[in-house]
């Protein structure tokens, strides 16, 4: 695929290939939580186009995302205002990836820690490097979790391990954050990007209409009975069944080709 230009493409935000990728961390902050990209990418997730058919995560730093800012919050004059301020931007740029159609893929080179780990919780697919390291980090500075960190770790390892994981504020080696089900996978260090890359890549080439309604299907799974899950299981492979979408792909599958996505709903 060629790439799509971006208008609005900074060094934080760009799109390329049919994904969206957002900058969560630099360098210049020490590869704490960079809220310009953050809050840029914010407002394109609640409206996205279809040149976007994947959300790639990454910091250009020596660790994916170190938490937040530790400095900036012992010297806030209110620190508790100021705290507010921050998670309320991380929580809508975290309620536009949970409602973005497009699959949201993590390249976690480094340290996870804090709202870092948040946001490799909130990824469909995270890949470590063999270095890669995750830690609540809250418990150390006396805060709580943000991010969502409450609400997806449990659903990720169980209530009883995130209990133990968030209390002790374990460290996680990428080993065991991939037995976890925290990494999806890992890989050499020195290919993480790439191989994350390549994943939205990927992703962005197929049935995003698919891939839109598996994230909607796991998204309703926690509080739907089975019987309700089913139900909209019936519905959403009907509906599928019927689009242009679902039309290549079982066509492409019929005449033993590689089905064509583009350009289809």
């Amino acid at each position: 695929m060629t790439s799509v230009a971006d208008p609005s493409a900074t060094e934080f935000v760009r799109i390329a290939d049919g994904v969206l990728t957002i900058v969560v961390s630099t360098p210049a902050k020490g590869t704490s939580l960079d809220f310009t990209g953050i809050n840029q990418a914010t407002p394109m997730l609640a409206d996205l186009d279809r040149s976007v058919g994947a959300i790639l995560l990454v910091g250009t730093g020596k660790n994916f995302c170190a938490g937040g800012d530790v400095g900036a919050f012992g010297a806030a004059a209110d620190r508790g205002a100021y705290l507010a301020q921050l998670a309320t931007d991380l929580h809508a740029f975290l309620r536009g990836l949970a409602v973005a159609p497009a699959p949201v893929v993590a390249a976690v080179h480094g340290w996870a820690a804090g709202a870092g780990m948040s946001l490799v919780c909130a990824a469909d697919v995270a890949i470590g490097g063999t270095s890669t390291k995750m830690r609540p980090a809250y418990p150390g500075i006396g805060l709580t979790p943000d991010g969502g960190m409450s609400w997806s770790l449990p659903r990720i390892v169980g209530t009883g391990r995130a209990a133990e994981i968030l209390l002790t504020d374990a460290i996680l080696d990428a080993e065991e954050a991939a037995r976890l089900g925290i990494l999806s996978r890992v890989v050499a260090d020195d290919e993480v990007a790439t191989q994350a890359a390549e994943v939205a890549r990927s992703l962005a080439s197929g049935p995003r209409r698919t891939y839109a309604n598996i994230r909607s299907l796991l998204a309703a799974s926690p509080t739907n009975s089975l019987a309700a899950q089913l139900d909209l299981e019936t519905r959403t492979i009907s509906a599928a069944a019927d689009s242009a979408t679902g039309r290549e792909g079982v066509d492409a599958f019929l005449a033993k080709r590689r089905p064509d996505y583009t350009g289809l709903d």
